[in-house]
């Protein structure tokens, strides 16, 4: 086998197999495309040797305990644990950039300029299909009032209307739907923003 020539997917399962040669070789592959995302989001270099350290910390740890299951998506899977680490900077450091919506409206999207580059449309797509296949697992009464106030944008007053029930059964059922939600988050790498 040569190393240089190996998919991301070899790569990976040599590395998890012991080989600790194949995460250099994936890191040297993909360097340059994580830490420019990574530079065009905090436009700081030190910042973003940070994050990028702490990408492949995070990398590293996945791997080791079994959590990695991309079925060769290595690099887009990699892209989203830093994404979530350069959110996690601006949280830390109260400087949330401001996200604005669009006719569109997506809770869930964090990428706030309109000239998209491929990796960041990959990665925006299937964490918008990771949340949908979420929703999709709720309860059909939480997943109902979910959709209504996210994605039609409703009052809490609308979908009372609309589905017959109180406002505090609708605001109860919103509030269910964001719990369960957020218990199942965390496998799929989805960073919830405001």
């Amino acid at each position: 086998m040569k190393p240089n020539t190996s998919t991301d997917a070899v790569l990976v399962t040599s590395y998890i197999q012991g080989e600790e040669s194949a995460l250099s070789i994936l890191i040297t592959r993909h360097k340059q495309r994580i830490y420019s995302f990574i530079y065009s989001k905090v436009f700081d270099r030190d910042v973003a040797e940070d994050v990028f350290q702490d990408t492949f910390i995070k990398v590293i740890n996945s791997l080791k305990r079994g959590k990695y299951n991309e079925e060769g998506k290595f690099l887009p899977w990699v892209m989203r644990i830093a994404h979530n680490l350069v959110i996690d900077h601006f949280r830390k450091n109260n400087r949330m950039p401001k996200f604005e919506n669009n006719s569109d409206f997506n809770i869930f999207s964090v990428l706030s300029d309109s000239s998209l580059n491929a990796e960041n449309t990959i990665i925006k797509g299937q964490v918008e299909n990771d949340v949908r296949r979420l929703i999709e697992e709720l309860p059909e009464d939480q997943k109902e009032v979910l959709m209504m106030r996210i994605y039609k944008d409703m009052s809490f007053k609308e979908i009372s209307e609309q589905t017959g029930v109180s406002i505090n059964t609708a605001l109860g059922r919103m509030r269910y739907a964001l719990i369960n939600l957020r218990k199942v988050i965390d496998k799929h790498n989805i960073v919830l923003t405001n």
